[in-house]
């Protein structure tokens, strides 16, 4: 800036000439002015953090707010400076008004008398120092003093007479800066007490267990990890689409939000917790590796702000229980059965959409996508035990596994039935081929018909007729022998029911009469398999595998107790009404003992 009387330049902000002390005609305020136009009011720099997740954060440079601090700081003291000098031009002095306060010479008496601007000459003329409105660095005005207008500065406050008229020393800067240190530090020591008590009440309020509120505050200094104070969250076993499942309450502050890593989703605080329900079967779906009847599961809830960043909570673990998939036998009807053929039919029940192997062969293709019965046609080598590992693996399950045993006897000379061969008919003859060594000596032992021998010398085949006599299972029992070796046997079942339109007119009534008959004549009836009708509701079940019910046959249903297996293809059920055709067998319990081959429904 250059001076208008002696040309000098100056610095801008020089309220005077360097040179000749002229006062410069630009206000110095107003030429920083300028410089505010500058101030950049958006955010101009921030980091951008984002985690694992893709979770941003943004947090703003430290720098930035402080630069953004002191500008406002500066604007702030430009302001109070100008404020304070016109509240000073405005004070009742410079409007030629004052005050004065004399001290009574009676009684302590305080007397006001308003001067008027003619008399204010006279008066400063009269005292040598009057009193004067003070004005601190904020433009507040404090205490009044007096000062000498020749010899002293309003301006310069810390340099002023005490007034004399106030009968009173005003406190020192000194004494009122130790009285406010004083104050803060009883403000200090009430709030550490009063928090202090309150985490002492929260302490016995909650027992003071590992749990509790105050040693989770105090999670750092006993050990803990930091970040991880949080109360327990609770775990109930619960059910979630008849599947199992378990369902965990995470306490929290109400509309906050919960993040599960494991289950990549976010849990509202919703009534003081956020509720997380997950299936059993999650942690294992897509495991191949053997599974065990239990795992231990582990979650990780992190407490999510509205800025998006996460704060670890304690981690959430309990145990869950693998349940087996299920498979049922169906043929044959144990797990150890002695087979006669090459080739013999094992069936099994499992769940639909079930993974089934066979010896660690997959046959999964073979399940029935509707019941989940599986055949399988196993080769039986004549070599003793032939061992066959059905291994099943369901949904929400892990694997089962049975092992069926089927003996064939070893043989010296070959004796095979055809593949293919009846295990069930309806017919009362069958005819039955089979092979042998060629040349060998074949002997049928059970009842049949035209045997023919014809191609056993050259082929080792023969073919005969089996008759069954009786309904149930028949046995065909077929040997061959060599000269030199040691003879071959071969027992083969064949369960014989002859169809409903024959078996069940020739049914008997179980009249109270027909009852009493059966029972003193049960061997002659079972020796011929008699036919007899039974009604009734089933009262109760003596055996699952075979199915075994009692039926009490007589019109009212009390009495003329039945005991009935079943060979039909219906399950009973207790409490129910059926219509059961049965050939007699023995008897159980002074019970006549029957085995139902067809039923109906009342």
């Amino acid at each position: 800036m250059k001076c208008p009387e002696c040309g000098q330049w100056n610095r801008a902000s020089m309220p005077h000439c360097t040179r000749c002390g002229a006062k410069l005609n630009i206000d110095a305020a107003s030429r920083l002015a300028w410089k505010d136009t500058l101030r950049d009011e958006g955010q101009s720099t921030a980091y951008i953090r984002v985690d694992e997740f893709g979770t941003e954060e943004r947090t703003p440079d430290s720098r930035d707010t402080l630069a953004r601090e002191m500008q406002e700081l500066k604007t702030r003291k430009r302001e109070g400076e100008a404020r304070k000098q016109k509240m000073l031009e405005n004070a009742p002095e410079s409007r030629g008004v004052t005050v004065e306060e004399e001290a009574g010479e009676k009684n302590g008496e305080i007397r006001m008398r308003r001067v008027s601007a003619a008399g204010l000459a006279a008066a400063q003329e009269a005292e040598i120092r009057h009193r004067v409105r003070y004005m601190d660095d904020t433009g507040t005005f404090i205490e009044p003093r007096s000062y000498d207008p020749v010899h002293e500065n309003p301006m310069e406050p810390h340099r002023y007479d005490y007034a004399p008229s106030l009968g009173k020393k005003p406190p020192s800067r000194a004494r009122t800066r130790k009285r406010m240190m004083i104050a803060l530090l009883a403000l200090i020591l009430a709030a550490a007490l009063g928090t202090g008590g309150y985490y002492t009440w929260r302490y016995f309020q909650e027992g003071g267990g590992e749990d509790s509120f105050l040693r989770n505050m105090l999670a750092p200094v006993l050990g803990r990890p930091a970040g991880t104070y949080t109360a327990s969250a609770s775990v109930t076993a619960t059910m979630m689409d008849d599947l199992a499942a378990h369902t965990i309450l995470i306490p929290g502050e109400e509309g906050t939000q919960i993040y599960i890593r494991e289950l990549h989703a976010s849990y509202m605080v919703t009534d003081g917790f956020a509720t997380v329900q997950v299936a059993d079967h999650t942690w294992y779906d897509n495991y191949e590796g053997t599974l065990e009847e239990t795992m231990d599961v582990t979650l990780t809830p992190f407490l999510k702000t509205s800025a998006g960043r996460q704060t670890p909570l304690e981690p959430i673990q309990y145990t869950i229980f693998i349940p087996l998939s299920p498979i049922t036998l169906d043929s044959p009807d144990s797990l150890r059965t002695e087979v006669a053929t090459t080739m013999s039919t094992i069936q099994i029940t499992v769940r639909p959409g079930s993974r089934v192997t066979v010896n660690g062969v997959d046959c999964s293709d073979t399940v029935s996508s509707e019941t989940g019965v599986m055949s399988y046609n196993a080769t039986v080598q004549p070599i003793g035990d032939n061992v066959f590992e059905i291994r099943v693996r369901s949904q929400y399950c892990r694997d089962n596994a049975i092992h069926v045993t089927l003996y064939r006897a070893p043989q010296e000379i070959p004796l095979d039935l055809a593949v293919g061969t009846y295990g069930t008919t309806y017919e009362r003859v069958m005819k039955v081929s089979a092979t042998t060594l060629p040349g060998a000596y074949v002997e049928v032992s059970s009842p049949y018909t035209d045997l023919d021998i014809t191609n056993l010398d050259s082929t080792g085949k023969f073919t005969f007729n089996a008759v069954f006599d009786h309904i149930g299972n028949n046995t065909i029992s077929i040997t061959a022998s060599y000269p030199g070796r040691k003879p071959s046997e071969v027992q083969h079942t064949v369960y014989y029911v002859p169809p409903a339109s024959e078996y069940t007119v020739k049914a008997w009534p179980l009249s109270a009469e027909g009852y009493s008959e059966l029972l003193s004549n049960m061997a002659v009836r079972s020796s011929y398999g008699q036919v007899y009708v039974v009604t009734g509701v089933v009262q109760y079940a003596v055996s699952e595998k075979p199915q075994m019910v009692v039926i009490n046959t007589s019109e009212d249903g009390r009495s003329q107790p039945v005991l009935v297996q079943n060979y039909s293809r219906t399950v009973w059920e207790v409490g129910q009404y059926y219509r059961l055709y049965a050939d007699a067998y023995s008897t159980y319990n002074s019970m006549p003992w029957l085995n139902a081959r067809y039923t109906y429904t009342k």
